[in-house]
This record gives C-alpha cells, structure tokens and sequence, in this order.
C-alpha cells in the first residue's frame, strides 16, 4: 500500500516522512540561517509540530483492528501534550536543569534540552500548537 502523505487521514508513514522532513528543516535552519526571526522563532514553531510527527509516527493511535486506543492519543489531547512537554522543556531552563542533571558540558544536551529561557519560545511553541490545531480542525 503507498503511502499518502497528504490524505485528509495520514497514517504512521506519513507522519514519519512529515517528521524527517520537518528534522532536515530544523537542521537547515541551525546549520545555516543566522540568528533573528525564522531561527528564533520559526525553528521553535516548527519544534512543536516535529515533536507532534514523531509522536503520531511511533504511537499508534487505533489498534489492528481499527478501533481507537486511547483518546488522549488523539489529535487535539497530543498536540496538547507536546505543547505542555515544550513548556516544561522551556521552564526546566529558566531552573538551569541542564545543570541541575549534571550535564553542563554535554555539548549535546545544552543543543537539545536548550540553557536559557526566553518567554518568547513559549510563544512560538504555543503558535505551532495552534497550527496544529488548524491543520486539525481544517482536516474534520
């Protein structure tokens, strides 16, 4: 079976490809765009809906026979987790928890887990969680 990855119901493929697609972006963006508005703000838009991708690609949201697993899997309720996981994110480093988990100088970590809180990511994050939910409700 092909994998339609713009079907008004996307499957766990399609979700994967939206995640890769949206991980190569957010390289792009680290890698090559300066810091301002699309790397500040944009990247942390699109974080939201990559975590999203990934989520809806490695969980499955009905089972082998087509009936719904959990209802907190489901669109609306995982778009809020990712947002609310994203804020968590964010006020661990306004707390320093990069530090507080003793990995201050893992290169990686302070890349992934962020070392600085800037209010306006909870803004983008909250936009991208809005897109979310427009592509949603858009889609029924």
């Amino acid at each position: 079976m092909p994998v339609n990855v713009f079907s008004r119901q996307p499957d766990r493929k399609s979700f994967l490809i939206y995640a890769v697609l949206l991980f190569v972006i957010e390289v792009l963006i680290a890698r090559f765009v300066p810091s301002g508005f699309i790397r500040g703000f944009v990247g942390d838009v699109l974080v939201v809906m990559l975590l999203f991708c990934m989520a809806r690609a490695l969980v499955p949201v009905v089972n082998v026979k087509g009936e719904p697993i959990n209802r907190l899997l489901h669109t609306p309720w995982l778009a809020l987790a990712v947002l609310l996981f994203a804020f968590a994110i964010e006020f661990g480093q306004y707390w320093g928890l990069v530090d507080k988990l003793g990995l201050g100088g893992n290169r990686l970590a302070r890349i992934v887990i962020g070392s600085h809180f800037d209010p306006l990511d909870l803004l983008a994050y909250f936009v991208g969680y809005l897109i979310l939910m427009g592509l949603y409700w858009k889609r029924n």
